[in-house]
């Protein structure tokens, strides 16, 4: 359940949680067109809270409306103010951030190009997405039986809410039967990424990840585990992936805003690697968490101070 805070950020104004409502004829609610992101804000270790990487994470939300043919009514400046005035208003240190464009309502039908877009940023406490336990020794995934739509099926580089009903139905199939989070192959049957997360692989003290020309969505937090582990002197090559390969690797891990970095110790009832966290996915979970938490700072540019 989501602990409810005081206040949602709607269109400009802070509303009190329980009167942020729409109409039940919302076009989003019916056709699935609307873009979101998740933010985390992290306490850090000298008492200080920071939203990580704020500015990126706005930018991507635009670049999913101009892709989603959505006209946001609110400068990018003003929306970053939403998220910052979001969590001190709440009082929240540390907490996820929700952002969210959808349509709302007026014309019914798929058009519904002239009804008005609506802008929330809502915020709530929110622990380790897999688990403290997955998070520090790893989970068990499965390959879906669902693939993830192909680059020209489904817009894949933006972040639409549409999009995640083939997500809800991999996780739910998998969690059936007994997995912690799925892994989606593309059309072509290479690997793509995980319901809300991107795949790393370790072979060899090399590591790979699918490409972006593919049919993942472009994660932040992978875009800073590959910045980090250049900087801990680590290759990463982007190519594409077979489940196989998945199999055989020596480490296999997710990057996300929610699952931060968690390791994957099984794949299809096959133990990956030593069946845990392994060394070099520690190497860089351990330096993902230095950045947000302190107490190092080596990229402040990552970090809004709240």
């Amino acid at each position: 359940m989501v602990d409810k805070v005081d206040k949602i950020w709607m269109d400009g104004a802070l509303l009190p949680w329980d009167e942020a409502k729409v109409h039940v004829l919302t076009h989003t609610l019916h056709y699935g067109l609307g873009v979101f992101e998740g933010i985390r804000c992290y306490r850090r270790n000298d008492g200080s809270s920071a939203i990580f990487r704020l500015e990126e994470h706005i930018d991507r939300l635009f670049e999913s409306a101009l892709i989603a043919d959505m006209r946001i009514g609110h400068e990018r400046d003003e929306v970053v103010r939403a998220c910052i005035i979001t969590v001190k208003e709440n009082g929240l240190d540390e907490c996820y951030l929700r952002p969210l464009a959808f349509v709302g309502p007026g014309a019914m039908g798929l058009y519904g190009r002239d009804n008005p877009i609506h802008l929330v940023v809502a915020a709530w406490r929110w622990g380790a997405y897999l688990g403290d336990e997955g998070l520090a020794t790893g989970i068990r995934a499965k390959v879906s039986s669902y693939t993830r739509p192909g680059i020209n099926i489904s817009m894949t580089k933006a972040k639409v809410v549409g999009n995640y009903v083939n997500s809800i139905l991999a996780k739910r199939e998998v969690v059936a039967a007994g997995y912690d989070e799925a892994i989606m192959l593309d059309p072509q049957g290479y690997v793509s990424e995980a319901s809300g997360e991107n795949v790393f692989m370790v072979k060899q003290g090399l590591l790979f990840t699918p490409p972006m020309g593919g049919s993942i969505l472009g994660g932040i937090t992978r875009d800073s585990v590959m910045t980090l582990a250049g900087e801990m002197g680590l290759e990463v090559r982007e190519r594409r992936i077979s489940r196989d390969e998945l199999y055989v690797a020596d480490e296999v891990f997710f990057t996300g805003t929610a699952a931060e970095v968690t390791p994957v110790k099984e794949i299809d009832d096959r133990k990956v690697g030593t069946g845990s966290c392994g060394p070099l996915t520690k190497r860089l979970q351990d330096r993902f968490f230095q950045v947000v938490r302190g107490p190092e700072e080596p990229h402040p540019e990552w970090l809004t101070v709240i």
